[in-house]
């Protein structure tokens, strides 16, 4: 399995010393890529209507798209991971120019993840629907890797029209592979029908390998290979300790995963020492065990 990180942003604060120290030591760690969550907009709970989501507007959240602009040159080796860009939310020509960018940047290092977003507060504000947002990303991702490997597009649908025009540069990957996130079974089919892969929050157990199970029916019902499409689990630190999480580790390896990362958010580390502490020793745990690459 390839080994990656998910950047606390939510507990390292905003200097950019604090992401070089994270991302560099991370590269130096050995592991393989590196995971940021994103939103561009954090809702105050004393809005009208309320707010029950798990982030408000103090909650700190860089931008994915610069961000990994920013980390492609300090730490060149990691492939960079948005875990996930919320892709209805957005103007998709735009993100496509930002995509291909940041791939250009790393060298050919973007793996872009996406998922349709929970947080209405945020399309209100950027202008977008929030009700057929399932829908409209399912154009959203054929207009992507159109524009991703052509030069000239012309596309006419239901959302989007491009008359003769394209993106330069284009990408070093034609295409950039597109993962995708979800839990809900319409998230879940979309993502076997048309994904590259599937950033999961599905447990190392046996209620995790029921969902791999259905998964790769769904896979195979699209008339794909389940064999090609790729699967990163998760590990939350949080939820037990280093010696459990190489279980977990362990479990996700022999349920299929390709991929697996190590959240440290939320496990009570007050200091970027404490998370590369917890990264540095998962990383010697999994070698002990044979589980990297």
């Amino acid at each position: 399995m390839r080994v990656g990180a998910v950047l606390p942003q939510l507990e390292i604060g905003a200097h950019p010393n604090g992401i070089t120290r994270y991302a560099t030591t991370v590269e130096r760690l050995g592991y393989q890529h590196i995971v940021a969550y994103d939103h561009v907009l954090g809702a105050h709970p004393d809005r009208a209507g309320g707010w029950r989501g798990p982030y408000t507007h103090v909650s700190l959240f860089h931008e994915p798209f610069v961000l990994f602009g920013y980390v492609a040159a300090i730490a060149p080796q990691l492939e960079l991971v948005p875990s996930v860009i919320v892709l209805p939310q957005r103007q998709t020509a735009l993100v496509a120019k930002q995509a291909a960018e940041v791939d250009v940047l790393s060298q050919g290092k973007l793996r872009f993840g996406i998922g349709i977003g929970w947080n209405f507060v945020e399309f209100e504000a950027l202008g977008q629907k929030f009700t057929d947002r399932g829908k409209r990303m399912e154009e959203q991702i054929a207009v992507l890797r159109r524009l991703w490997t052509e030069e000239v597009v012309d596309f006419t649908g239901r959302w989007h029209r491009i008359d003769r025009a394209g993106i330069n540069p284009l990408p070093v990957q034609r295409p950039i592979p597109i993962w995708m996130g979800g839990t809900a079974e319409p998230a879940v089919r979309r993502i076997a029908a048309l994904g590259d892969g599937w950033l999961t929050q599905a447990q190392p157990n046996d209620e995790g390998r029921a969902a791999f199970a259905q998964f790769r029916g769904f896979v195979g019902e699209a008339g794909r290979d389940p064999e090609r499409i790729g699967i990163e689990g998760r590990i939350n630190a949080r939820r037990g300790t280093p010696t459990e999480w190489i279980e977990g580790a362990r479990i996700f390896a022999d349920m299929g995963c390709t991929h697996i990362e190590l959240n440290t958010m939320g496990a009570g580390y007050a200091t970027i020492d404490a998370h590369l502490d917890a990264l540095a020793r998962f990383r010697e745990g999994l070698r002990g065990a044979g589980l990297d690459r």
